[in-house]
């Protein structure tokens, strides 16, 4: 709740029910997030498509799942470039057809027009979006 909450104070609401249910028993979480409040609060700035992207690593941890997996899996590489091919041919496996590409768009649509809107000044073709 703190952190999809859509101002500082509902976040500092949903903070303080943490602290009435949790405190008690981890003092040491809620005095963490206390400490660190002023550096989360400007986190709040950004709508709701940027800050899932910002907390969301699933899909990089994931990538390196599968290049940890293929590399054990071979043992070595006689060269540098073989362990490139290696997981160059990994990514590739990931979308075969490569009609990966439009659920891609769709699913990061609202995350790019969130950026471009934010960090239009920025960003170079932000208006293509």
């Amino acid at each position: 709740a703190i952190y999809t909450a859509s101002t500082a104070d509902a976040a500092a609401a949903a903070l303080d029910d943490l602290d009435d249910e949790w405190g008690r028993a981890h003092p040491a979480m809620i005095r963490l997030w206390r400490n660190a409040w002023t550096e989360f609060v400007p986190f709040l700035d950004y709508d709701i498509e940027v800050r899932r992207v910002i907390c969301t690593t699933n899909v990089i941890e994931s990538l390196n799942a599968r290049y940890r997996r293929a590399v054990r899996a071979r043992g070595h590489f006689p060269s540098e470039q073989a362990a490139m091919k290696c997981l160059y041919l990994v990514t590739r496996s990931l979308d075969p057809t490569g009609r990966g590409h439009t659920r891609w768009m769709m699913r990061w649509k609202p995350v790019l027009n969130a950026f471009a809107i934010t960090f239009g000044d920025r960003w170079p073709g932000a208006e293509h979006y």
